[in-house]
């Protein structure tokens, strides 16, 4: 772990603020680097006065909505054509593509926000998303949302523990848990608003 971060560091530090976006760019693409390893050691540099704290977060979230509008059009522009022709061999058949498109069109943004605050998930919410041509400002908007709350939580972790790795490991568990309890608690006031409006609609086409 020391010689990652001593690593990711030394390269922040040569490419500066655009190895922070590249880095991200990539985190958030199909070739997940894990987020911690390069946020954490930047905020790590903006402590010791060589980085911008307010740069780098947003630099930081710009390279996670590079990487994830990447994924986005992989999906948009090779995934159908691929999951029509191949996904039989893994059991993906359209009936299944369809249920995919109909929820991302109706739950695309919780879905979108939601996913990029799970790990492993965050990697890959944008390749549904993509398959079901969920609107690009929206889609764009949410991650950009998710993204960012994540990435200032990594910085503002490394900007106040980035020499302590005991603390840091606890802070960062601590944090992910928080998160989980978090999505679990909004999902089901989302659940409950969302069927809410559904019978509110059903009421009115009754009457």
């Amino acid at each position: 772990m020391h010689a990652i971060i001593d690593w990711i560091v030394q390269t922040v530090g040569v490419l500066g603020y655009l190895g922070i976006f590249v880095m991200m760019l990539i985190e958030s693409s199909i070739f997940p680097l894990p987020s911690e390893v390069v946020m954490i050691p930047a905020g790590y540099l903006c402590a010791k006065g060589e980085m911008s704290l307010g740069i780098v977060i947003v630099l930081g979230t710009l390279g996670s909505i590079a990487g994830a509008l990447l994924n986005y059009l992989l999906a948009v522009k090779l995934g159908r054509k691929l999951i029509l022709k191949y996904g039989h061999y893994i059991f993906f058949k359209p009936e299944t593509l369809e249920k995919v498109e109909t929820f991302f069109k109706t739950h695309g943004p919780f879905s979108t926000f939601t996913g990029r605050l799970i790990p492993v998930i965050r990697h890959y919410i944008s390749l549904p998303a993509g398959l079901a041509r969920m609107n690009l400002g929206l889609f764009c908007f949410y991650t950009g949302v998710g993204a960012g709350l994540w990435v200032s939580i990594l910085t503002f972790l490394g900007y106040f523990f980035g020499q302590n790795e005991a603390l840091l490991n606890e802070y960062l568990h601590s944090i992910s848990i928080a998160l989980l309890v978090f999505i679990v608690i909004f999902a089901l006031i989302y659940v409950w608003f969302y069927k809410k409006k559904v019978r509110k609609h059903r009421a009115k086409k009754r009457d």
